[in-house]
């Protein structure tokens, strides 16, 4: 078994040769946010789909655009309003009078990596059409079905809920999104240097292409491979399993906080996304601390709380960390 994870690792090794370079790219034109930017690579890597919520200004569509330049990938980046359609999404018949036909014109939505800003702002038959893609990978116009291009991603940004003229997105579509990001305020050392870069206008990075897609797509293949012990896909499963139940796992103190706990859909994001945590290190292997660096970020949007947990102003993150810190790690 060490042999074969010590073969894995020199997998990994020469598949993630790029990520020092892009990771420094990101850097070039992102000041701090590196929770934000390592995220996105998870994206990246699993072809998974990602939520950030947090407010205005904080470079969330700064940091989709660049990653996305600097893999060469083609990116497209969706303002939802009240009036968007569907058809603004995937596309539309356009008749043509010279022929007598009608053409397909294809939407943004047939791109690589996908920035569909504000989501909570357009009206649920929009975010529904946009998850039905992001599940399927496939759109259906006039009765043809297009297949959606590797590398798909979508990455969805969302004010928080206590500002207006916003549509909650339903819980069973915030389910199929991998991971949830909640993005802070940069702290004041950070916020200088963004001020200083920001003072002229001259003084803008030419970001350049360091990977390519097709080595994106052969590190997928990778980091597939990455081992991961039973004991620890046995305490993924122990984790996901004390949302739904907190009492049988001696969590009695968040008896009535959770009305619904994680779907099955967490056990199978959080093996892959600590999978892809442990490639981001360069490693053949998945240790607990990938688990505990990554399990917020893939469960905090998969529970539901109970109005007493509302009432106590108790939240996700709250709940989770206390049960991170009583559930043994192997």
């Amino acid at each position: 078994m060490v042999q074969k994870i010590d073969e894995i690792t020199e997998h990994v090794n020469q598949a993630s040769t790029f990520i020092p370079s892009l990771l420094h790219e990101l850097e070039q034109v992102i000041v701090g946010q590196k929770y934000l930017t390592e995220r996105l690579l998870l994206g990246l890597l699993t072809g998974e789909h990602i939520l950030v919520e947090g407010v205005p200004g904080l470079a969330k569509t700064t940091a989709v655009k660049t990653l996305a330049q600097s893999v060469k990938a083609d990116f497209k980046r969706i303002q939802f309003t009240p009036d968007l359609l569907p058809a603004d999404l995937f596309g539309t018949q356009i008749y043509q009078p010279k022929t007598g036909e009608f053409d397909i014109k294809k939407g943004p939505l047939f791109s690589n990596i996908i920035l569909a800003d504000e989501i909570n702002r357009a009206p649920a038959k929009v975010q529904s059409a946009l998850l039905e893609a992001m599940q399927e990978r496939q759109i259906t116009i006039a009765g043809t079905t297009f297949k959606l291009e590797e590398p798909f991603m979508v990455i969805a940004t969302q004010n928080p809920i206590e500002q207006e003229g916003t549509y909650p997105l339903p819980e069973a579509q915030v389910d199929r999104f991998m991971l949830k990001l909640h993005i802070d305020y940069p702290t004041r050392a950070e916020e200088k240097l963004i001020m200083q870069r920001m003072s002229t206008s001259s003084n803008v990075y030419q970001v350049k292409q360091v990977v390519s897609l097709d080595e994106i797509l052969q590190a997928r293949k990778v980091f597939d491979e990455i081992y991961i012990d039973d004991n620890l896909q046995d305490y993924i499963i122990d984790l996901v399993a004390a949302t739904r139940d907190p009492e049988g796992h001696q969590l009695s103190s968040l008896k009535g906080m959770i009305q619904f706990g994680a779907s099955p859909r967490a056990s199978i994001f959080l093996n892959r996304a600590a999978k892809a945590y442990a490639f981001l290190q360069r490693r053949g292997y998945v240790v607990p601390h990938d688990i505990k660096s990554i399990g917020m970020d893939v469960l905090r949007h998969r529970i539901m709380l109970s109005y007493e947990a509302e009432a106590e102003n108790v939240t996700a993150d709250d709940i989770l960390k206390k049960i991170f810190d009583t559930l043994e790690v192997p």
